[in-house]
């Protein structure tokens, strides 16, 4: 399979949960297909006996550990334009969440609450007691979960196009999503997204399965705002600014963290430690693989908050 077909599936599978159809899928193929990278190949890779399930799990550079966590009907790979990036420091440590890529799905209903606990001990069977996480979309709502369940073994956690409620989408996005179902299966086989699944999944007759799951998943009318409280480690909200979330619900997450509350002060005194960024020109559909992503976020995972002050800039002028 080329990668530009590859990356293909990724912009059919996120035109399924937005606005089921070929037109957004055919939109969103130039501007991926543009921006493709290798994958790097992994320094190691398996499976592991996680609850029940066999989770796939691949391991990218050295450095600092960091959770990557895809989104729906994907695996890591989606993240390829931007991996090395993200590699060069860190160690990466991909998981093809419950049902995805090379995960089977097994007799367990999709739960974002149990994907939290599975990878909280998916990076104690690493060896690992703490990480920084980074999940887009759906991944994003497993990295919530985990941090909210298993706060101690979460340093710094970035959410990517992901809320905290179901009602931070568009109305007319939540009527589009209850469709997604198993029916929708036999019309999906022509397509690269049902291909690619079927290439690597351990049990390909899963596909309307999985859809069904995904389906119920998003017609659940969840609202996880007691919990955001509970995220005492620094978050960091990522969106685009033509995202699928209302941008009232996205400012309501920020000031839910205690940011943008007032304003920071001369000597940035009351600046909250978390951070929003809503990236120019991206939608829900192509902010995971934005250059601009790794440039906001890899500041923020390292822990840099040192800015220059007005004084400073002045100082270096003369």
């Amino acid at each position: 399979m080329s990668r530009a077909m590859f990356f293909a599936i990724f912009a059919s599978a996120a035109a399924l949960f937005a606005a089921p159809g070929a037109t957004k899928a055919e939109e969103a193929k130039p501007a991926m297909t543009s921006e493709l990278k290798a994958m790097p190949k992994p320094a190691k890779s398996g499976l592991l006996p996680i609850n029940g399930l066999n989770y796939y799990y691949a391991v990218y550079g050295q450095g600092e550990p960091l959770l990557l966590l895809h989104g729906g009907l994907g695996t890591t790979d989606m993240f390829a334009p931007i991996l090395p990036r993200l590699a060069e420091n860190r160690t990466v440590i991909g998981a093809d969440l419950h049902g995805h890529g090379r995960t089977a799905l097994g007799d367990r209903p999709l739960s974002l609450e149990a994907m939290g606990d599975d990878m909280a001990a998916i990076i104690k069977a690493l060896g690992y007691e703490q990480v920084d996480v980074m999940g887009y979309s759906l991944g994003g709502g497993v990295a919530f979960r985990m941090a909210v369940q298993h706060p101690e073994a979460v340093r710094r956690l970035v959410l990517v196009s992901a809320g905290y409620a179901a009602d931070g989408f568009y109305a007319d996005m939540r009527t589009q999503q209850a469709q997604v179902g198993a029916a929708m299966a036999d019309m999906m086989k022509d397509t690269p997204m049902y291909k690619s699944y079927v290439a690597v999944a351990p049990h390909p007759q899963d596909f309307p399965k999985l859809l069904d799951q995904l389906g119920a998943h998003m017609r659940k009318d969840y609202d996880y705002s007691a919990d955001v409280p509970k995220l005492k480690m620094p978050v960091m909200l990522v969106f685009g600014d033509s995202d699928m979330y209302r941008p009232e619900h996205e400012i309501k997450f920020y000031q839910m963290l205690g940011g943008g509350l007032k304003d920071a002060g001369w000597m940035r005194e009351n600046l909250s430690h978390n951070r929003l960024a809503i990236l120019p020109n991206r939608t829900h559909y192509d902010v995971f693989f934005a250059p601009e992503l790794t440039a906001v976020t890899l500041p923020f995972l390292n822990g840099e908050t040192k800015v220059k002050t007005w004084d400073e800039v002045i100082s270096e002028a003369e």
